[in-house]
């Protein structure tokens, strides 16, 4: 079974029905899964140099989850090897004064890919209805709408060339809050933590509950989510690697054609 299809989320996904420690893609080591995340990487690479050069296409990868769940470390692990003159990684935080007088999809659309280029969003228009429907600050009406509004959007976008892939961290409770300790006992990892942390995870429950409403509202063949186990995080790069090379690899990406003046001219 390909990666796509075993992460692939379904309109009945509950996010706490599936077991955030689960390894299916694993081997029979740590070592030699971080090498294969490695050769994925390099492999992911390669299609990004022709993907570049094809100038046709645009790919969003979006990563969403709770805090610690490693939107960071996938960004380093899986795109890291990638030329950095055809990607972007955008980290959405709160909306800014001028972002607030528009509407929610307005500071989105200013960070799309363009032809040829792959964009990556750490947190995304996804936290206009997690955050916002959790703490109460958009009625069931006003979160609907947004969900339409997404799913409007995201049609556009894969009408006019961009591939879209939408990954879940999903990490335990247990995990979360181990990895929360490490940055506090730590003075290294003290720049990783933040205290608004702590008031967040009392949400856990509202969290599922709201990632499991937005997934099931926005999944579509176009705009595809898949669920990632993420308790372990070299797994968790190995699956979202896979799932990347399989999307890339079934674009058939090829070279532009060679023009065929240029075997006249000569450099002096």
């Amino acid at each position: 079974m390909e990666a796509r299809q075993r992460f692939r989320t379904t309109k009945k996904l509950k996010v706490n029905d599936g077991d955030a420690a689960a390894k299916p893609l694993s081997g029979d080591n740590k070592v030699d899964d971080k090498l294969r995340v490695d050769q994925l990487a390099q492999q992911i690479a390669a299609l990004q140099d022709v993907f570049y050069a094809e100038h046709r296409r645009k790919l969003l990868v979006v990563l969403q989850g709770m805090d610690t769940s490693g939107k960071d470390g996938t960004v380093r692990g899986v795109f890291g090897r990638i030329d950095p003159l055809g990607i972007s990684s955008v980290a959405f935080k709160a909306p800014t004064s001028i972002e607030r007088e528009h509407d929610f999809l307005w500071r989105i659309h200013q960070k799309m890919p363009g032809q040829g280029e792959i964009a990556i969003f750490n947190r995304s228009h996804y936290e206009d209805v997690l955050i916002t429907r959790v703490h109460g600050w958009i009625d069931d009406k006003e979160c609907k709408r947004r969900y339409a509004q997404i799913r409007d959007f995201e049609r556009m976008l894969a009408e006019t060339g961009t591939v879209l892939m939408k990954f879940f961290l999903h990490i335990s409770r247990a995990e979360q809050k181990q990895r929360l300790e490490e940055r506090l006992a730590d003075p290294n990892k003290h720049w990783k933590f933040d205290p608004q942390d702590l008031e967040e995870r009392k949400y856990w429950d509202d969290y599922q509950d709201a990632y499991t409403q937005a997934i099931g509202e926005t999944d579509a063949d176009h705009a595809p989510w898949y669920v990632i186990p993420a308790d372990s995080k070299t797994h968790r790069n190995l699956a979202i690697a896979s799932i990347v090379l399989e999307t890339m690899e079934d674009m058939q990406l090829a070279y532009p054609p060679p023009h065929p003046e240029y075997a006249k001219l000569k450099v002096v």
